[in-house]
């Protein structure tokens, strides 16, 4: 046999496996059909969806007052720094008082001068009250013992005003702080001479913050207070719960939106300028249809969910209404009781067969600690 021969032969072998390779694939296709599309499942439950409207705002203290001093003299010591924390009644700076002290010692000598005399006359009014009740001295000199009575009660009353000025002229000296805050900004340095009124720190209250939520104007009507509202932020993974406390045009040149204010309580790491997201609950769907949001798949036909039925799905139409964390309300097409595919409802057609893989496990549905609104 020559080497042609032989070629042709080979070839011819080769040719025969292939095609009874195929054949066999295509009677291995008529007997078992597609393979199974491997799917997790879920029971559509019957629950509550909220409504919500999300807004991107800001952070501000409750309180950012600017501490002046309320008397002129040296500061003679600055006892909190920029971006130090204070206490409520803590000492944050200390002006020369030596003046005031001495305008103090001098109203005390002489409220206590007007006091000893009044104390003298007090003790001569006894003395004059007998001698005219005896007849020795006329009504008009007891008269007048009296009137001299009167104006060292007064002067009294006078010298004991002037020395509570003096003293609270004393404490004024040391800057105290009003509330438990942070330091924001501080103008001032040991040593300047200061005025009345001159600004010395910006203190920034802890505790209870502001939030910013603006909104567009035509959100303005559906806006109102004592609607509940979840903030959170960059800062950490907390939810805070408040409540709207006003609505109020954003003061802004042509600006026509509206803003909502919140008043919270700091969970311990959110600062004012700090960026916030709120969400306002607007409505609550209460005993409503709802799927896992990528179980809904559109299709030619409009959006459908697969129910498992069997070893198959069933193409199901529904109508889709609020969707929020990852649920979807569907508003008509299922009755609350299917097991529908997720993972893998992109793949299926109607009458698929699958393989259910697994149960759908939502995420959103883990537990999440929030802190209560502020009061």
């Amino acid at each position: 046999m020559n080497k042609l021969t032989m070629g042709v032969l080979l070839l011819t072998l080769i040719l025969g496996a292939c095609g009874n390779k195929a054949a066999d694939k295509k009677v291995d296709g008529g007997k078992n059909g597609p393979a199974a599309t491997p799917v997790t499942v879920t029971v559509a439950r019957v629950g509550s969806i909220e409504l919500v409207e999300k807004s991107v705002g800001t952070l501000e203290s409750f309180a950012d007052p600017i501490i002046a001093a309320e008397t002129a003299g040296q500061l003679l010591e600055v006892r909190a720094l920029a971006g130090s924390l204070v206490k409520a009644g803590q000492v944050m700076a200390v002006l020369d008082a030596q003046d005031a002290g001495l305008a103090k010692q001098s109203a005390h000598a002489e409220m206590q001068r007007v006091k000893t005399l009044q104390a003298n006359q007090s003790k001569a009014m006894v003395r004059q009250r007998q001698l005219r009740d005896k007849g020795f001295i006329s009504q008009g000199a007891f008269d007048d013992a009296q009137a001299q009575m009167d104006v060292l009660n007064n002067q009294l009353a006078a010298a004991s005003s002037q020395l509570a000025i003096a003293e609270r002229t004393v404490g004024k000296h040391r800057i105290i702080a009003p509330f438990v805050g942070r330091v924001e900004k501080q103008m001032a340095v040991a040593g300047q001479y200061v005025k009345v009124g001159d600004s010395l720190f910006q203190l920034v209250g802890l505790g209870k913050l502001h939030a910013r939520l603006p909104f567009p104007e035509n959100m303005a009507a559906r806006l109102s207070p004592g609607m509940p509202v979840k903030l959170t932020t960059f800062i950490d993974d907390k939810i805070v719960l408040g409540k709207i406390g006003g609505v109020r045009p954003m003061t802004r040149l042509n600006n026509r939106s509206f803003e909502a204010l919140v008043v919270v309580n700091d969970p311990g790491m959110w600062r004012p300028g700090s960026t916030v997201t709120g969400q306002v609950v607007m409505a609550e769907h209460r005993n409503a249809v709802l799927v896992p949001e990528h179980s809904v798949v559109l299709r030619p036909i409009g959006k459908v969910v697969y129910a498992l039925e069997g070893d198959k799905v069933k193409q199901q139409t529904v109508k889709v209404g609020a969707i929020r964390e990852g649920q979807a309300e569907i508003v008509s097409g299922l009755s609350g009781t299917e097991t529908i595919v997720v993972d893998g409802a992109g793949f299926l057609i109607d009458q698929a067969s699958v393989a259910v893989s697994g149960q759908y496990v939502d995420s959103n549905q883990a537990a999440t600690s929030a802190i209560s609104p502020a009061k």
